[in-house]
């Protein structure tokens, strides 16, 4: 597995490339755009939000140069929106709903007992961030989340805590400052699962 710092500078690259293609994304009809680039994942708002989120809160640990390449990049996704928020903020309800059931299925798997928790949950959970890096987003003027993303989000997390065995934040040490125990208690210990 990569170290933290190695995982932030290639998340300065997928931020960066992600913001280039952000007009035409939200102009499309399209949930998830092909990767930006080889070996980077599919452009989805909640993709680039929990990056930008996580940059942001770590500039800390950037180089100087990676840090205007994020303000770059930040600039360029603000530009997209300024004429796209309806569109935004539709594009960004159906990613919702669509990582709100993901999340559930690995819940499920949970439950069935066909999740590896020690191999896939720091994997697996990145889904829960990216819910997170979209509520947030949603919860600013001028968007709307809504009650029913919420609701279900609650009953996840109900579910999940009914088998939290807390502990050590899941991601790289160096990034637990972006992600206070207190909000993203998800990220600091596992799930127990069925034997």
């Amino acid at each position: 597995m990569h170290d933290g710092s190695e995982r932030l500078a290639q998340d300065v690259a997928v931020l960066s490339a992600m913001a280039e293609q952000m007009p035409q994304y939200l102009d499309s009809d399209i949930l998830y755009w092909p990767a930006p680039r080889g070996g980077m994942p599919a452009l989805t708002l909640g993709g680039y939000l929990l990056r930008e989120q996580r940059l942001l809160a770590l500039g800390n640990l950037l180089t100087p140069d990676q840090r205007a390449e994020v303000d770059k990049a930040v600039t360029q996704f603000n530009q997209a929106l300024a004429n796209r928020v309806v569109r935004f903020e539709n594009k960004a309800h159906h990613e919702l709903e669509a990582r709100l059931r993901q999340w559930e299925e690995h819940l499920k798997d949970m439950d069935r007992g066909t999740f590896d928790r020690s191999s896939n949950y720091s994997t697996a959970v990145e889904t829960r961030a990216i819910i997170q890096a979209l509520l947030d987003r949603l919860s600013m003027p001028p968007y709307q989340i809504g009650a029913r993303p919420l609701q279900h989000l609650a009953a996840l997390d109900t579910r999940l805590r009914s088998r939290w065995q807390p502990g050590e934040f899941v991601w790289p040490a160096e990034w637990a400052d972006a992600y206070p125990r207190s909000s993203c208690w998800w990220l600091y210990g596992t799930p127990l699962t069925q034997e």
